[in-house]
């Protein structure tokens, strides 16, 4: 179960990096900063829909598009922005073209790179912190 969390917890943080990535790089992507309680809901919204969407958009794409298969994650991730986008809570705005495409590409890759990467570093220091442990008992 803290497994579970963890790697829960690893997705949202790596979705907000991924938000916030997209926010500095492009400027059609916008983070509502005043609104940062919206950010924040936008997030947990976000990767819960992204959690959700991708196994579906994956078996859509088997059945009807098999040539798709390979930008799963990247279709997943723009279904995700237009929800979180036309929710009523702030937060996150998309004004253009270049917005919506390349910030659906960013999203997704550091959103994929953070899943993987985060909880190596954190799993790193555990390690390191119990090998140091075990090292002092001897």
């Amino acid at each position: 179960m803290i497994t579970f969390l963890f790697r829960g917890l690893m997705y949202v943080v790596s979705a907000g990096l991924g938000l916030i990535a997209a926010d500095l790089l492009l400027d059609g992507f916008q983070i509502q900063w005043d609104k940062w309680w919206g950010f924040v809901v936008c997030v947990l919204i976000f990767a819960i829909l992204q959690t959700v969407l991708s196994p579906w958009v994956s078996k859509v794409a088997d059945r009807y598009a098999p040539v798709l298969m390979g930008g799963i994650g990247i279709v997943s991730t723009l279904i995700s922005l237009v929800v979180v986008v036309l929710l009523p809570i702030g937060g996150l705005r998309i004004t253009d073209l270049t917005g919506w495409l390349l910030g659906a590409v960013i999203v997704w890759l550091i959103t994929a790179l953070g899943s993987v990467l985060l909880p190596l570093l954190f799993l790193r220091k555990r390690v390191d912190a119990a090998k140091g442990r075990r090292g002092s008992e001897r």
